[in-house]
């Protein structure tokens, strides 16, 4: 067994030594930078239940939106150019989507979010009880144009919604 020379013990302290002084910098009060006269307020909060992702383009427009649906409210068949991240705030929506064929419906209720893509085509429902709130960011939304593409009818796989 090789005896430690000095350099390596003092390398070994000096290593020691400065994990402790960052140690001590991350947990000091006040070591990050306050806001100043300003107020952050958080809208909604969901965990996310879907799959994917949606890119957000250099040159479009972001749009936040509250939506409110009364008991049997709906949205309306639509999409949107770049797509949506929505969080259910209070109630339930069903968001129903002509898939070929066929309808398919997901129902989400308070605390869950999830996304629509550019290319989904769907109707969201308020089947709940009670109002639903929803808060939605639209991507990709061409500068000062609409967040929603408004779809003329039932595509037709989905009837009495």
């Amino acid at each position: 067994m090789k005896k430690p020379t000095k350099r390596r013990l003092g390398l070994a302290l000096a290593t020691v030594g400065l994990a402790g002084v960052l140690a001590a910098a991350t947990m000091l009060p006040g070591s990050a930078t306050p806001g100043i006269n300003s107020v952050s307020t958080i809208l909604a909060r969901g965990t996310d239940q879907s799959s994917g992702s949606l890119p957000i383009l250099k040159g479009t427009d972001l749009v936040v939106a509250v939506n409110t649906f009364e008991v049997g409210g709906s949205s309306g068949w639509h999409k949107h150019p770049g797509g949506a991240i929505v969080v259910v705030q209070q109630g339930q929506i069903t968001l129903y989507h002509s898939v070929g064929n066929h309808c398919e419906s997901t129902t989400y209720t308070q605390g869950e979010s999830f996304i629509e893509r550019p290319s989904d085509v769907q109707n969201g429902v308020n089947t709940g009880s009670i109002q639903t709130i929803v808060y939605v960011l639209f991507p990709g939304v061409p500068v000062g144009g609409s967040p929603r593409i408004d779809v003329a009818t039932n595509p037709g796989t989905c009837p009495g919604v």
